[in-house]
């Protein structure tokens, strides 16, 4: 038996099971680890295990860019591919064509993890959603021109708030060139200033909603200045659409209903208003009649009229406590002077002379006893009533 190299029995091991179709075209279910993406050359690497054994496998660039998901470590999946071996190392190894999540389709597992992207990145995030306008003077419906949606969009509006104008742009809401067209249609619609803009199409099979579960999509609408409303015509899954809007609906009928006031709800409140409003002046007008009140009220004490008859009531006040002061003072007084005029009229000579004496004066001199006269001096007498003139003729 010739002697061969390891390169040769390798080559001759690969040569052999890639004759063997049973192991061309196979299909193997198992559970990804040790995932590794090489995003330089775009393969990727990874092990192929069950519960009691594994197999590494390998998926070429080339098919790899046509996968709609990202494999992951603990992803269940069936890898179809063919067996062959790896010559440098001598280690079969599965060559993978393609990959399917086990449990549910490529485009779910592809859906799922870009709503995981997207949501990463805040696309979803509900501090960024805005308000919807409460009168909006322009909205904006981006759907096809040829469906239902606009009609219905187009007859909830006109009958709901018929002041509105509607901004129609038509775009293709299904196929390979639908994300595309829904783009251009919310730009246009922004540009167009609008206030709010719906985007949608009536409903239909996942299929035909695939639009609205794409990046661009829900890109444009997270980088529109103008709230956006969803409707995308299903009422029990969310759009990646769905999330990235402000508001969503569950029909373009019910986004039209978001969009817009009803006039008549309108006119309600514009009779509230107006009750308020005239409540609101009433009280105000009471309140400047109660201060205008105050303020004359105050103004009336400090005019310079009444100030002058309040000094005038304040002088008679005062006139009058001086007339009795005065009086008062006069009564004290004269009843003093009489007091005096009784004590002096007591101490009066001429009330002494009354009770019998006399005053004797030589010329203007009072006599007090005999030195001060001589025999013969004229005397001068004076009585309680009267007088007389005397001569001394003895005297002792």
């Amino acid at each position: 038996m010739p002697v061969i190299t390891v390169s040769q029995i390798n080559r001759y091991i690969g040569f052999k099971l890639k004759g063997d179709k049973n192991l061309q075209g196979v299909m193997i279910k198992g559970e990804i680890s040790d995932f590794v993406h090489h995003f330089r050359s775009g393969h990727m690497y990874f092990m192929l295990k069950d519960s009691e054994s594994a197999i590494k496998a390998v998926m070429f660039a080339s098919a790899a860019s046509r996968l709609k998901f990202t494999p992951e470590d603990g992803m269940a999946v069936v890898c179809s591919g063919s067996i062959s071996v790896y010559e440098r190392d001598g280690a079969y190894q599965l060559y993978v064509n393609d990959i399917i999540p086990e449990g549910a389709g490529k485009k779910g597992a592809a859906l799922e993890q870009l709503k995981k992207k997207l949501a990463a990145e805040g696309i979803f995030d509900s501090s960024h959603k805005r308000a919807i306008p409460s009168m909006p003077k322009k909205i904006g419906a981006v759907t096809s021109l040829n469906g239902a949606a606009i009609r219905d969009i187009i007859n909830v509006i006109s009958r709901r708030y018929p002041i509105g104008e509607i901004y129609a742009v038509n775009a293709i809401v299904q196929g390979e060139n639908a994300p595309d067209s829904i783009c251009r249609g919310i730009f246009k619609a922004e540009t167009a200033g609008c206030d709010v803009i719906i985007v949608g199409r009536g409903g239909g099979s996942s299929e035909d909603l695939s639009a609205f579960n794409t990046e661009k999509v829900a890109r444009a609408i997270y980088n529109c200045k103008v709230p956006v409303i969803s409707a995308v015509g299903h009422e029990t899954d969310f759009s990646i659409a769905d999330l990235a809007a402000d508001l969503r609906a569950p029909t373009p009928s019910a986004a039209a209903e978001l969009a817009v006031p009803s006039i008549d709800s309108l006119y309600e409140r514009i009779v509230k208003l107006n009750e308020r409003a005239e409540r609101s002046a009433l009280t105000i007008f009471d309140r400047a009649t109660e201060r205008f009140i105050s303020l004359n009220s105050r103004l009336s004490v400090q005019s310079p009229k009444n100030r002058l008859h309040l000094n005038s009531q304040k002088l008679e006040n005062l006139h009058s406590r001086l007339k009795i002061a005065y009086e008062r003072c006069l009564e004290k007084k004269e009843k003093e002077v009489s007091e005096k005029i009784t004590r002096l009229d007591g101490l009066s000579p001429l009330k002494i002379l009354s009770r019998g004496y006399s005053l004797t004066y030589k010329g203007e001199k009072l006599i007090r006893n005999s030195d001060d006269i001589e025999i013969g001096d004229e005397l001068n007498m004076h009585f309680g009533s009267g007088g007389a003139k005397v001569k001394v003729i003895e005297k002792w």
